[in-house]
């Protein structure tokens, strides 16, 4: 059942929303008007994964600026930061139109009918769908949007009023899973199958990562985010369930339904593993390596692509994405355990300093090499190699490890705008600074004009300071 559905949420997410009728005789059988919960959810968690947290251009953009790919075409391009406002539409297109609008659908009937367990992940998504926006391109359209064609052209909200709502989204969310009452979902939810703990745990480890964003944020105190999200994580992923915990969406494989990174790095895209993550990964000797990076298939050998190189290469000279995250069956997260270990040892960095925060480090290290098969031995050796936080290493060397056991996702992006780590300096033959923001898309510069679109892509959101 749970494959049929997933073929489902391929062919497209249903709508509720469309033209006004204007004469019964016209509404078609085939589009239907009103869908059942269960209907709904299947296909907005598939976009939710799929075309936000590993889709094209918004998680390639943001790979592209943290140096993880490269592409094995002539400079310039998006790798260098060559990249226009239309390369945005796909990705305000998958969070506005196929999801957001859905969800505000999803929950409206959950509400109606008293199946609050799907208003509350409709909750949840809606609010990691947001935070997504946000991130991308700080002030976003919320507060006016969503209601069809009553405000055709939405004032922007500011990015600090979104981060407000997005945790009330995620408390009404836990709210509306604690009434435990109507329909629960089960072969629909490709996330947790139903399992209406874990959704409740995974918001508030979302609470959690959405505190600590504003660590630097003008007005907040980091000292009083780390605090936030300590509480938060006391109700978030628990140890007893480890990388079990996990949000995420698994492929089936087949035919159509491969994997995103997989199609993403097929060879006729010419997207390849950059030199500076494989070289890195081979320096510090982490046995992940043979995991996270596919050696290239001309000699064997782990290659990376250096960004910004003039002219292109043979393809089959270049490392693709590796066995775990890069087959056809890949899961693509949302949200880990491992994340959340992470999480807790930044912020308890924070409030205990180094010391306290070492072995909480170091359970997120072992948190993401148990996932990726890596036997106990090897990730010792590893650890210890790491040496011992101290106030002058532990941040970097905790975002450092974050970003590998957050491979490919968009948070690692967050992060480096939050603390500065890992370390980069912009590549050969750019056209601009890294990149700290999305422009706004092009259909937006088009029908919805607003001040913030001046905003350059080197510009820094409200919480980048």
């Amino acid at each position: 059942m749970k494959r049929k559905l997933f073929y489902l949420a391929l062919i497209g997410l249903l709508t509720t929303a469309g033209c006004k009728k204007f004469i019964d005789v016209n509404v078609s059988p085939n589009v239907p008007l009103d869908v059942q919960e269960k209907l709904l959810l299947a296909p907005i968690e598939y976009n939710v994964a799929h075309n936000i947290a590993a889709g094209d251009p918004g998680s390639v953009n943001a790979n592209h600026f943290m140096q993880i790919i490269a592409l094995n075409q002539p400079v310039p391009n998006q790798g260098t930061y060559l990249i226009v406002p239309a390369g945005f539409d796909g990705v305000w297109n998958s969070i506005y139109v196929n999801n957001l609008q859905n969800l505000r659908i999803l929950n409206e009937k959950g509400e109606a009918n008293g199946n609050y367990n799907y208003s509350g992940i409709a909750k949840i998504l809606t609010a990691y769908s947001l935070a997504a926006a946000t991130d991308f391109w700080g002030d976003i359209p919320y507060s006016q949007a969503l209601k069809g064609d009553l405000v055709l052209q939405p004032m922007y909200d500011k990015q600090e009023d979104i981060y407000k709502q997005i945790q009330v989204l995620l408390d009404n969310g836990i709210a509306d899973i604690n009434k435990n009452t109507g329909l629960k979902p089960g072969s629909d939810d490709f996330y947790y199958n139903g399992n209406m703990a874990k959704w409740r745990r995974a918001a508030f480890t979302l609470k959690a990562r959405y505190f600590m964003r504003l660590t630097k944020a003008p007005g907040y105190s980091a000292s009083t985010q780390a605090d936030l999200a300590l509480a938060a994580l006391q109700n978030g992923f628990q140890a007893t369930g480890g990388n079990t915990e996990d949000m995420r969406l698994v492929y089936p494989g087949g035919a159509g339904t491969e994997s995103r990174w997989f199609n993403l790095m097929l060879p006729i895209t010419t997207i390849v593993m950059s030199s500076y993550i494989v070289d890195y990964l081979k320096n510090t000797n982490d046995p992940r390596l043979p995991v996270l990076i596919a050696p290239a298939k001309s000699n064997g050998a782990y290659t990376g692509r250096p960004i910004g190189t003039p002219t292109t290469g043979s393809l089959e000279s270049y490392s693709l994405l590796g066995s775990y995250y890069g087959s056809r069956t890949s899961p693509v997260f949302l949200i880990t355990y491992s994340e959340a270990l992470f999480i807790r040892a930044e912020a308890t960095l924070i409030k205990s300093g180094a010391a306290a925060a070492q072995p909480i480090f170091q359970d997120g290290i072992r948190s993401h090499m148990a996932k990726l098969g890596i036997d106990n031995v090897r990730t010792n050796d590893y650890i210890t190699a790491r040496g011992t936080l101290t106030p002058a290493n532990a941040l970097q060397r905790i975002i450092e490890e974050k970003v590998l056991a957050n491979f490919m996702s968009i948070e690692n992006f967050n992060d480096w705008r939050r603390t500065g780590f890992p370390v980069l300096v912009k590549v050969p033959n750019a056209v601009s600074e890294i990149p700290r923001r999305f422009l706004y898309p092009e259909k937006e510069l088009n029908t919805n004009r607003q001040p913030q679109h001046s905003a350059v892509m080197t510009d820094r959101v409200w919480w980048d300071k």
